[in-house]
């Protein structure tokens, strides 16, 4: 009876996971569709986002649960909360982004648009591949390392890309107000990769516990 709950918790986990990589798909589909002037497509992948963050909160809050109340993998049950709470909150701040684009309407100058569509691909590999490193967490352990150091990788890239736009909207002729707005996009962007990165850091930690 242990061992057949603990199956139907894992299979939630990697329905939980599935949820995070739907969401990265759908909010590059978001940004491009923004970017190509296609508001009502644009607004029907926010209104998915949205949905599966919705679903991804409420199977985290019963996987949680599970977790207290089964008492099931106690040993590890500190982590693997940790690391699904960390890689909600990379969910939260890509639908919250997307939203942003929906709310403040950007005048995103149109010679950054190869360098945002950049940005987003490069912050969605972060959480990508943060995703493939906590599922190896619970059926590959030797692959974990791996996936971190390309979340590493990313992380770093997408700093790059980062500052690229940042340099080239400070030295336009742009006013300054459509400058700080523009910034503040590739700064929201570029915070999906910082969390991503966080839920490593986390992922670490919980690797290093399992070989204690």
């Amino acid at each position: 009876m242990f061992l057949k709950k603990t199956k139907k918790l894992e299979a939630q986990i990697d329905e939980y996971l599935d949820l995070v990589i739907k969401g990265g798909l759908v909010f590059k589909l978001g940004i491009k569709c923004y970017f190509d002037a296609q508001p009502d497509d644009f607004e029907g992948h926010l209104k998915d986002l949205r949905k599966i963050e919705e679903r991804a909160d409420d199977l985290r809050r019963n996987i949680e649960i599970k977790l207290y109340t089964r008492t099931l993998i106690p040993e590890a049950r500190g982590d693997v909360l940790g690391l699904l709470e960390s890689c909600d909150k990379a969910l939260n701040i890509t639908a919250d982004t997307l939203l942003e684009f929906s709310v403040e309407i950007p005048n995103l100058f149109p010679e950054l648009k190869s360098d945002f569509l950049e940005i987003a691909e490069s912050s969605i590999s972060c959480l990508e591949n943060t995703v493939s490193g906590i599922r190896s967490y619970f059926k590959n352990i030797d692959a974990v390392r791996d996936y971190i150091i390309k979340v590493q990788f990313y992380k770093k890239e997408t700093n790059k890309i980062a500052e690229k736009i940042k340099r080239t909207i400070f030295r336009s002729e742009h006013e300054l107000s459509n400058k700080i707005h523009a910034r503040y996009f590739a700064f929201h962007i570029e915070r999906i990769a910082e969390q991503s990165e966080d839920v490593c850091d986390k992922l670490s930690i919980a690797i290093i516990k399992r070989f204690e």
